[in-house]
């Protein structure tokens, strides 16, 4: 299934959601323009659970071990990498946006980002290999947007069998169908079969943002009366 836009309108401007796309967009340009460099610097930009790992209990104060948290967040390994997660970010950003607040949803962002790369650290600790993406950031949002919005509709293009139909799916089918695939896919890693996907951290951001917005932004239902 894939997302091309939701249902829900939204009352305001999504400047960080724009800004957000727009800085992931000029860090891909800019890796282009490293040629034979990109892989060395994925190595220093991206989250490797290996090094962090060991420079986190060799050298806990030292911040530097600290900033490819941020980095790997606007880092992408290919054109499909970044344009799935960019329609991702600008289907589901705009109204998470809307909800929170711009300054709010931006520290909830890096925070989704931060507790996505964490879970994968934790369930990949002795993984050598760059972690790079904004997924686990954008999959907090899709948590706080399946909190906010699980009535809105989500058009999505679903195949069925040989053809391919428009369909407008809940959110919260589509984003539970969608984590339930990360759940089976995380839980088949473990015996290896990640195929280069950072599973746990979809997983992780998913929860995390999840938590926050219920957390932070709980409201008790209104109560509703039918007059007769």
């Amino acid at each position: 299934m894939i997302p091309l836009k939701d249902v829900n309108p939204r009352e305001k401007t999504p400047f960080v959601t724009y800004f957000l796309i727009i800085a992931n967009v000029l860090t891909f340009l800019f890796e282009i323009s490293l040629g034979r460099g990109l892989e060395v610097f994925f190595k220093e930009f991206g989250v490797i659970p290996l090094k962090f790992v060991h420079n986190f209990l060799n050298y806990p104060f030292d911040l530097y071990n600290y900033i490819p948290l941020f980095t790997s967040l606007f880092l992408h390994g290919g054109f499909l990498h970044l344009a799935g997660n960019m329609l991702s970010l600008w289907i589901f950003g705009d109204n998470v946006e809307d909800r929170m607040g711009h300054f709010f949803y931006l520290f909830f962002y890096f925070l989704s980002g931060i507790g996505a790369s964490l879970a994968h650290i934790i369930t990949n600790f002795s993984s050598p290999i760059p972690t790079i993406g904004a997924s686990g950031a954008i999959s907090g949002v899709m948590g706080a947007y399946f909190y906010f919005f699980p009535r809105a509709r989500v058009l999505t293009l679903v195949p069925i069998f040989f053809f391919i139909q428009l369909v407008e799916i809940p959110a919260f089918i589509f984003l539970g169908l969608w984590f339930f695939l990360q759940l089976f896919s995380g839980a088949l890693s473990f015996g290896g079969g990640s195929g280069g996907v950072a599973w746990w951290a979809h997983i992780g951001g998913f929860v995390f943002g999840y938590l926050i917005a219920r957390i932070f932004f709980f409201k008790r239902k209104q109560r509703i009366i039918y007059y007769l």
